[in-house]
């Protein structure tokens, strides 16, 4: 379970069900000309905002996941650092006991990059996107895009002073980030706010020369590709899993068997 739920930023009765996977491809995706490595599933149509309780589900194979944990991507990132799992197979295990490896100056660049993306959409200085006109009604703004926008800063700065992201947000943060969302901040403070975070972490990023372990993560692919393959799946310890496969549909349209090896 990702998303707000996952932040601890959730308002009961008006979040939507945002959840991620990752899966181990079979030898002819990787090996052949074929390759299904990225799935959706929404109960809304594209183009059409969830509502309350709808379930978005994303699936990664778990070499795009690692090439965008890699790069640092906070969407993706967060997998590693959920207190709990919907499920969790070996191979899960033994990807997110190696999350270490993915920490770097990369990471907190992307961080630093979302931040600053999203606060210039809230002043205006890139085209402002608003995707709930209903908030901005209500309190001048979108809060929900300001609360995700500190967001950013607050679990970056997290991840270039500690090393680990804590989730949920852990306190004072999560109360700021919570009053945002409520409305309780002002426009021009909640952009003080994310103003304030964003230079703590710029200074945190230029500071960092820590890089991600490659070797290692290369070294955890090829195991975990081949032992899938070699037992049939029999070793990445589906017997925690539903018998039957999840069915969901792809972002291209097509169908997948999937058993996420960590959701």
């Amino acid at each position: 379970m990702v998303g707000s739920t996952a932040h601890g930023t959730a308002i009961e009765g008006q979040d939507d069900r945002d959840e991620m996977g990752v899966f181990i491809e079979p030898a002819e995706n990787v090996c052949g000309l074929k390759s299904y490595d990225h799935y959706i599933y929404r109960d809304q149509p594209d183009g059409v905002r969830s509502q309350p309780g709808d379930l978005d589900l994303t699936l990664y194979s778990l070499r795009k996941f690692c090439r965008l944990a890699a790069r640092g991507n906070p969407t993706v990132i967060l997998l590693l650092w959920l207190p709990s799992h919907i499920c969790k197979t070996t191979a899960g295990t033994e990807l997110i006991a190696m999350r270490d490896a993915f920490i770097s100056k990369e990471s907190g660049e992307r961080f630093l990059g979302y931040l600053t993306t999203q606060k210039m959409r809230l002043t205006g200085e890139r085209t402002r996107t608003v995707n709930r006109p209903e908030l901005v009604a209500k309190y001048g703004y979108d809060t929900k895009f300001a609360m995700h926008a500190l967001r950013l800063g607050f679990e970056g700065i997290e991840l270039m002073t500690h090393g680990r992201l804590t989730l949920p947000v852990a306190e004072p943060d999560l109360t700021t980030l919570r009053a945002v969302r409520s409305g309780r901040v002002s426009f021009s403070d909640a952009l003080n706010l994310i103003e304030r975070a964003e230079a703590r972490l710029r200074g945190l990023v230029e500071a960092c020369t820590r890089t991600a372990d490659i070797d290692r993560i290369n070294g955890f692919l090829v195991r975990a590709h081949l032992r899938h393959w070699e037992t049939g799946g029999a070793a990445s310890g589906a017997r925690g899993l539903s018998p039957t496969p999840t069915r969901h549909r792809s972002s291209s349209g097509k169908t997948l068997a999937a058993r996420p090896l960590a959701r």
